[in-house]
């Protein structure tokens, strides 16, 4: 029982890695080649008030995330690696992704939430 809960976990990772590589991949494409600035830094759905000045960064997440979910796929698939090195490169990933694009988000805002409160 245990053994096949293992397998499907795995495959949940693997199948999930694969779709978030696309996914942020395509985002890089939008905002680096297609200059399409409107998922920048979103906080609570809004974006920033000068979206073009953070895009460079967030595409620059956005490839870094997805080249290595992408090519963390293509390892497991080419090479088979042990379980314990590409689940930690995968998780490490989608975490630093995650709090790359909060960190992004905050600074993005942060002119905006300081002039509400002064005023």
């Amino acid at each position: 029982m245990h053994a096949y809960v293992f397998i499907v976990l795995n495959w949940i990772l693997l199948l999930g890695l694969v779709v978030l590589g696309v996914v942020w991949l395509r985002e890089a494409w939008r905002i680096a080649i297609q200059r399409d600035f409107s998922r920048v830094a979103l906080k609570r759905g809004e974006p920033p008030p000068d979206p073009a000045r953070v895009a460079p960064y967030a595409a620059v997440v956005n490839l870094l995330g997805g080249t290595v979910a992408v090519s963390t796929v293509l390892w497991v698939v080419l090479d088979q690696p042990r379980y314990e090195a590409w689940n930690a490169l995968g998780g490490i990933t989608i975490w630093l992704k995650l709090f790359a694009n909060f960190i992004l988000a905050r600074h993005a805002h942060a002119g905006q939430a300081r002039g509400k409160r002064a005023g």
